[in-house]
């Protein structure tokens, strides 16, 4: 694509009022952040109401959920799903965290570099301060200073040994695999346990997230077996009707991207499985096991109330049920209840019995249940959620350093993307709905957002107009060879991005849209205009009636701009798609991730989709900068560097303390709904990144395992507050 393109030919009225914002203008710059309380969960239709719905008693789904997500059995060798996510729903863990490149493209990959403090880095290395940032310039704040320390290593989540899956055993909670030491993954002769290529972003008000994961690909529609949602067209879920009578059905779930989300990692070979495990076998090895089974549970326990075995001063491990009887009593008969085991396959074992309908439908119980655990984890009551508002909608029970700094946020166009309750534009729903209530959350007469049910919206970028995922956005902090994410692709080679997908439903390829949402998007909606019906207006970066438009294929009831209600006709996209160069049909996805929300973020470093950041101060100092990379999808005027986040240290305080007023103390204390039972979490192994100690009982070839024990926390919570991820580094 050629970038011989010169951004400041758009400098139209967007970016014009833009560059007159001013800390001093009486309304502030644009989007007013609001309290979550009261925020609308969407809805998933069909899960648990109507006339046969899919769960059928909620309270003991969250249950099973919650047990679901914290038990260790759950992985092959000790992994759970909390195992990454026990720290204000993040990871905090600073031993044996480092990838090799992550998603990386480059030649070094695949093989670990050096950090700031060791020559080595590398499996078990514990991380320093002073390893952060994982790119350091001679000075901090200027991008046209020499590079002095640059990694293309990632911090992320250690997990599993990996291995080659043999079978589960009915008293043990570790599978029978065959492991050994990996290639890449070792000290010495000695296999440690893989980290994953991406870091942990919290699980905490995920709910509201349109789609999960950093590159997007846990879809808001869950099939009931894996994250592709319609995409993969062998998905469905076994039904009965009547004790003779069963057959596969295709499932779709609106809304219902954190159970697309949970089937993923139990049987991912970096995170929580041996390699070729099923979710039948899963199933074979929990249904008939107590939850928790060898984890200390609150007798307090927000969710557990009533099945524990603890009572005060004696807590004691598992939960006084089955996972088979919690499924049971939680969904609709017709998914489990189906006796023959004639249609649903078998283990490779012939002496093991066939797969059973409750075995077959697993993966369906597993991301609903989770889902709906996580959808009570909503961390709205932080001081800016309690402060009241004055007339103008302002906080007033901050201090003056967290005003200036909700100021200083506005002004330097954080809350463009960070924008809503939730402080992210991927909260599609959410934010679409409260746009008619609190438009001011959204924009004002200095600018506003267009804030709809569009998950394809187009922007300014540094390549020009481009359309942009919603919710997703290049901000430059690795070069595209380190990671393309929502430039990548799915399982069967399809494009995560649903911006690609739209320029083929707009040429008329239908075949080219792999989620149905894709053909409900309104160009009247954009933020950016694609298409006019007049040969008046500039026709480099829109589409024109001399190439060919026609109304919008959408109802446009309620536009945000009715005179933008064109699109280019087949015919004209066609053409324009097959330009090398072409600046009418972009879609500048290389390099895009989900935007994070940032409630607690005090809690949840390092940050980044790399994790290459320890502490908000060097956050700040990214977006003072301007980035790191001018990568081409990167927001025009969004990430462009800041004068007054640059030159003063007060200034940079004071956003600090805005963020810091975004922690709930329920998370930092973790009060319910954030209490949780114990869980005992690999912590890289005895040893360093020179020499590891052997005696693991899962292979003498691999490192033994340390720990970190998380005690059991009752809905009262704790009186140890969890610390910033930068507390625990050396």
């Amino acid at each position: 694509m050629s970038l011989n393109f010169n951004p400041a030919s758009l400098l139209l009225s967007f970016i014009a009022v833009a560059c007159m914002s001013s800390p001093a203008h009486a309304d502030g710059f644009g989007p007013l952040p609001i309290s979550l309380k009261n925020a609308p969960i969407p809805e998933v239709p069909g899960l648990h109401d109507g006339p046969d719905p899919i769960v059928i008693d909620k309270k003991v789904a969250i249950q099973l959920g919650k047990a679901l997500f914290w038990d260790t059995n759950v992985g092959s060798d000790g992994m759970a799903c909390a195992s990454c996510h026990f720290h204000a729903g993040a990871d905090a863990r600073v031993k044996n965290q480092l990838a090799p490149g992550g998603v990386s493209a480059s030649a070094t990959a695949a093989s670990f570099e050096a950090t700031v403090t060791d020559s080595l880095g590398g499996p078990n290395y514990t991380l320093k301060k002073a390893d952060f940032p994982f790119l350091q310039r001679g000075n901090k704040f200027d991008t046209s200073s020499p590079i002095s320390f640059q990694t293309d290593d990632v911090v992320s989540s250690s997990g599993t040994f990996s291995g080659t899956f043999g079978k589960t055993l009915p008293s043990d909670g570790n599978d029978v695999c065959g492991r050994n030491a990996d290639a890449v993954f070792h000290v010495g002769p000695l296999g440690t346990r893989k980290v994953s290529p991406r870091n942990a972003p919290s699980v905490i008000n995920a709910i509201f997230n349109h789609r999960n994961f950093w590159d997007g690909r846990a879809n808001n529609v869950f099939n009931g077996n894996n994250p592709w949602g319609d995409r993969d067209p062998e998905a469905g879920v076994w039904v009965s009707s009547g004790k003779t009578n069963v057959n596969k059905q295709r499932l779709r779930l609106i809304n219902s991207s954190l159970a697309s989300v949970a089937t993923a990692p139990p049987l991912n070979d970096s995170e929580m499985s041996c390699r070729q495990r099923s979710f039948e076998e899963l199933a074979r090895k929990l249904l008939d096991r107590k939850p928790l089974a060898n984890q200390k549970v609150h007798y307090n326990d927000s969710v557990f109330n009533g099945l524990t075995f603890s009572s005060p001063g004696n807590l004691l491990p598992g939960l006084e049920t089955s996972y088979r009887m919690l499924i049971m009593e939680a969904f609709n008969r017709k998914y489990w209840s189906y006796n023959k085991r004639d249609k649903f396959g078998r283990p490779k074992d012939p002496n093991q019995l066939a797969y059973s309908q409750i075995e077959a439908n697993f993966p369906l119980f597993f991301g609903l249940a989770i889902q709906l655990y996580e959808s009570t984890l909503v961390s709205d009551d932080s001081p800016f959620d309690r402060s009241a508002r004055d007339a103008n909608g302002v906080p007033v029970d901050l201090s003056e350093s967290e005003r200036r700094g909700m100021e200083q946020f506005r002004n330097d166009h954080c809350a463009m993307c960070h924008v809503g309750p939730t402080f992210t534009s991927a909260t599609v729903a959410t934010n679409a709905l409260l746009v008619k209530t609190h438009p001011e959350a959204f924009g004002n007469a200095v600018i506003s957002l267009a804030t709809s049910n569009n998950v394809v919206g187009r922007h300014l970028s540094l390549s020009g107009r481009t359309l942009v995922d919603t919710g997703f956005t290049s901000t430059g902090v690795t070069p595209l060879d380190g990671d393309i994410g929502l430039g990548g692709v799915d399982a069967f080679g399809k494009p995560l991005s649903f911006s690609r997908q739209y320029l083929q439903f707009l040429a008329g390829n239908d075949s080219g849209v792999h989620d149905a949402e894709v053909r409900n998007v309104r160009p009247c909606d954009f933020q950016q205009q694609l298409a006019t019906n007049t040969t008046k207006i500039n026709p480099i970066n829109r589409f024109n009636a001399l190439d060919g438009v026609m109304p919008q294929t959408q109802a446009t009831d309620n536009c945000i701009q009715p005179s933008w209600a064109y699109q280019p006709t087949p015919a004209a996209m066609q053409t324009e798609l097959a330009k090398p160069d072409s600046l009418k049909a972009m879609a500048v996805m290389e390099g895009a991730f989900k935007i994070p929300g940032l409630r607690n973020i005090e809690l949840t470093g390092p940050y980044m989709h790399n994790g290459g950041m320890a502490s908000l101060e060097q956050v700040v100092e990214f977006y003072a900068r301007g980035g790191n990379f001018d990568t081409p999808g990167k927001d025009f005027g969004f990430v462009g560097g800041s004068g007054d986040l640059i030159s003063s240290e007060q200034a940079r305080a004071d956003l600090i303390a805005f963020l810091k007023t975004l922690t709930d103390d329920r998370v930092r204390y973790e009060k319910a709904p954030f209490d949780h039972p114990e869980i005992k979490i690999p912590h890289g192994h005895v040893g360093d990144n020179m020499l590891t100690t052997d005696g693991n009982p899962l292979s003498n070839q691999l490192a033994r395992d340390e720990y970190l024990l998380i005690e059991a926390v009752g809905a009262d919570g704790t009186l140890e507050p969890l610390q910033p991820f930068e507390n625990a580094l050396e």
